[in-house]
Formats: C-alpha cells, structure tokens, sequence
C-alpha cells in the first residue's frame, strides 16, 4: 500500500505550453463502502481504471484516475470506503483514507441517492468538518436508482449534513451531470501546468491493473464474508511470441490468496469450474487492458487469517506505510 506522497507528483513536466489560467490538481472520493465511488472515479476519467463490484469494500488502496480536459488536468484519488476497522487491514485502510484527506486540493463526499442517510454518512460528514482548509463537494452518486422526488429528497439531506463547497447529483451508469461533477472539482483546483502527459489515464502499474481485474472477477457470485479475505498477486508477466498467431502474447501468473481451505474450496468450485469462470472473466478484461492475447495461469493458496497478520499483509502489498 503505497504512501501518496503527492507533493512529488507535483513537479511540473516538461510539456507543451498551456493556457493561461490552466487548473491542475489532486481530488479523493470518500464515502462509506459501495456508495459509487470507483464507478464514479471511471466515469470521469472515461475508461476503467478502477475495479467495481457489488460487494462492499471492494477498494484496498488509493487508485488515481486522471481527467484531460483543454483548461485542466484533475487527479481522482479513489479511496477506500471509510468504516468501523475489524482487522489490521482494515485499520490500514482507513489510515490510507484519513492521510489522503489532508493531502488534496479538493474532496469529493459521495452518498447515494436509493439510501437513507445513515450512521456511517454521519459519521464521515463530522470527519470532513474538521478539514476546513479543503473544499468538499456532495455528490449524491446512484440517482438512476431512483426518481426525481427521492433524489430532491436526499439533496435535502446531504445539504443538513454539513456545509459544502457544492452539492452536486449525478449518475456514473446514465452519464447524468458526469461533466457538471467534472467541472464542479476543476473548479477548485489551483492554477498550475499539467502533471502528467496527456494520454496518461492512470499511473498504476500494469501488474497492479492486471491484480485488480483478477480479484474483481473473483468477487462476484461469491458468499457475503469471502470477497474481504480474496487477495490476488500478480507473480509474473511474460511476453513471448504467438507461433500460431504470429503476434505477441503475454503470459500472466497470478495467484488468489484466501485465508482458509474452506474458503479455497468455494474459489475452486466444483471440478475447477467456478475458478475457470473467473479466469476467463479476468482475461477478456486483461486484454482489452494490454491490448494484446494473454494466457493466464491462477492458483488459489491459503494465507491464514493473513487481514490479521502484519508479515502476510507486507507480503501481499500492504506495507505499514500508507
């Protein structure tokens, strides 16, 4: 889990001139877990960069996604969702969310429109209070999920929340004021040059991407307590020559680390069946990532009660720095 250290990210590059006027900077998405924020994230940069799943806490680290436009260069910060730790990892993880906060231009709170305003939304709403340096805008994500009248209602009570820069609705599946959101965090980024070239959308690593991808395909159709002890490593990326294609090909081994044989056994399914599935899953999605063919190996292994274990957690990417 990788310190943020955005001040770094700040040096200017040695680009092309820019317009004068020109807004570059850092934005982080908060919110309780499975409130939109990855979805959302994707919406605005146009391309999937971070994986989504209806599975709750689906984020274990900071994912930034980057928006070009011809007056501005914004830098979305996806974090995971902030709530009550029960292991190391989460304690971890809500550590990442709190230093992230301090460290933005701008911060996006996200609470979606089909819900009621509940413990969790309170709870964060008192912790963006504290930061009054940092504009927060409201974004009630998911209003396809609902009509008009429950989206006004809800408007209504974000807007007793707490005191924001703006409070915007949007939909990340319809598109709905996905520009307007866009425009709303520009509008709160300093004057600056771009920081990153213009055809980046994201500055993961492609083995983290591919990582990713493999534990999203993993989450679905799996039992509520699974998906928060899946882990995924990517251990090599290969390239090598297509002989029948005659193309190159990338040969990807990834390994699926569970916290215990049972949990192994559901990954598996029956005869290999349901991690064959999320192979074939994970690599349609891979190639359309690398843009080439892949053969993709996965092994599913146990790492005992590892969400607990701070040598499992360093092993897996999830430093104690954050």
């Amino acid at each position: 889990m990788d310190d943020l250290d955005l001040e770094k990210l700040r040096t200017p590059l040695e680009m092309p001139s820019y317009p004068e006027g020109f807004r570059s900077g850092f934005a982080c998405f908060v919110g309780r877990p499975n409130v939109g924020k990855s979805t959302l994230m994707n919406a605005l940069v146009g391309q999937k960069v971070a994986i989504t799943s209806t599975q709750p806490q689906t984020t274990r680290r900071t994912v930034r996604g980057i928006v070009h436009r011809e007056d501005s260069q914004l830098i979305i910060v996806d974090t995971p969702g902030l709530h009550k730790p029960r292991t190391l990892l989460g304690e971890r993880l809500d550590s990442l969310v709190r230093s992230t906060l301090v460290e933005v231009d701008v911060i996006g709170f996200c609470v979606p429109a089909d819900e009621p305003i509940g413990r969790g939304d309170t709870y964060i709403a008192r912790e963006l209070a504290a930061q009054r340096d940092t504009p927060v805008v409201a974004f009630v994500t998911k209003t396809d999920r609902t009509d008009k009248a429950g989206v006004a209602r809800q408007l209504v009570a974000v807007e007793q929340l707490g005191e924001w820069a703006d409070v915007v609705p949007v939909s990340a599946e319809s598109g709905f004021q996905v520009d307007t959101a866009t425009d709303v965090l520009c509008g709160h980024l300093p004057e600056g040059p771009p920081l990153y070239p213009g055809g980046d959308l994201t500055d993961e690593p492609e083995e983290m991407l591919v990582a990713e991808l493999v534990r999203e395909a993993s989450l679905e159709g799996v039992r509520d307590e699974l998906p928060h002890s899946i882990a995924v490593v990517v251990e090599e990326m290969l390239p090598r020559e297509d002989t029948r294609a005659g193309r190159e090909m990338i040969d990807i081994y990834a390994s699926l680390y569970v916290e215990r044989p049972s949990q192994k056994a559901i990954v598996i399914g029956a005869k290999g069946a349901r991690l064959r599935e999320v192979g074939s899953v994970a690599r349609r999605h891979i190639e359309a990532l690398l843009g080439t063919r892949v053969f993709l190996d996965l092994r599913v292994r146990v790492a005992k009660d590892w969400q607990r274990d701070p040598k499992q957690l360093r092993r897996l990417g999830f430093d104690q720095q954050t």
